[in-house]
């Protein structure tokens, strides 16, 4: 029989003084409880309560696992209630992991989170390497790429491009390409966490799919590394959007190139270990990243 059930059967009996009393209170019969409390004393090879046929009783055996057994059940309650009120409430400690390019993006989301739930607290770690979220110990991962572990849950929080740019001054030294294989003879800064590698995609006319092979001076994970280089003239980059590229275009900085040819798309990503039971700490920062990132698509269209 299901120990944790004997074990509250027999509080219930210990403390109502008798099996009619606790078969009504645990809505079972008589027999059951009967059968509980007999499950349990052949278990412990020891005598629980004294039966007589007006009251039951409890041996000097019986009173001191009675004590251990309601207190142990107080305590497991008591676990219930903080485990429902975390589940809740926002309350706790969210550990995040962030792509480090993410971050300008992640920010307002954290101080409106800490705002919005002062019971709750964030530990966040940003970079690019591949983790291990369970082994880890982290309870959500923000990226602009998919995870690498099939078994974890993915909500696209926003859809993104890159923008294939350079500095003017690298044009006027090294002239502007023309076409999509013209790349082939260009310094091309790349960013290492690139899905496709030094292979770079885009729609071309007619929606085609189109790729080109780049080489080039630079490999970085670091996308502001990436914007200082091409800044300075030194090559041309494809760069996500959300890196500091388009306020560069719009100052000047940098100028688009090939606008015959799309970079294709990619997804913000947020990835969690399990959808079953998500912790409400975690659903929170999902929902408020995704209004965050909505928020900033809709500025971005009507600019």
């Amino acid at each position: 029989m299901d120990r944790l059930t004997s074990l509250t059967v027999f509080v219930q009996v210990a403390e109502s003084s008798g099996f009619s009393a606790a078969a009504r209170r645990l809505n079972m019969s008589t027999t059951m409880v009967s059968n509980h409390i007999q499950a349990l004393e052949d278990r412990l090879g020891a005598r629980l309560l004294n039966r007589t046929t007006r009251r039951v009783s409890l041996t000097e055996v019986g009173q001191a696992y009675y004590e251990r057994c309601a207190r142990f059940l107080e305590e497991l309650e008591e676990a219930d209630r903080a485990a429902g009120l975390l589940q809740t409430t926002v309350r706790g400690t969210l550990r995040l992991y962030v792509g480090s390019h993410l971050t300008p993006f992640i920010a307002p989301v954290v101080v409106e989170f800490l705002r919005r739930h002062p019971e709750a607290s964030i530990d966040i770690n940003a970079g690019e390497r591949i983790i291990d979220m369970v082994e880890e110990g982290f309870d959500l991962a923000i990226r602009a790429t998919q995870p690498p572990d099939s078994s974890m849950i993915v909500r696209q929080l926003a859809d993104w491009r890159h923008i294939l740019c350079c500095a003017p001054a690298y044009l006027e030294k090294h002239g502007t390409p023309q076409h999509l294989e013209d790349l082939t003879r260009h310094n091309c800064l790349r960013f290492s966490l690139y899905p496709f590698g030094d292979d770079w995609q885009f729609v071309g006319p007619g929606n085609a799919q189109m790729s080109v092979k780049v080489s080039g001076r630079l490999v970085t994970n670091n996308a502001q590394t990436l914007r200082a280089v091409a800044l300075d003239g030194q090559g041309i980059m494809l760069v996500a959007s959300f890196a500091g590229a388009e306020s560069d275009l719009k100052a000047g900085r940098l100028v688009p190139l090939l606008p015959d040819h799309r970079p294709i798309n990619f997804a913000i990503n947020a990835t969690y270990p399990t959808r079953h039971h998500l912790s409400t700490k975690v659903r929170a920062f999902l929902d408020l990243a995704a209004e965050h990132f909505a928020r900033s698509r809709e500025r971005a269209i009507s600019e």
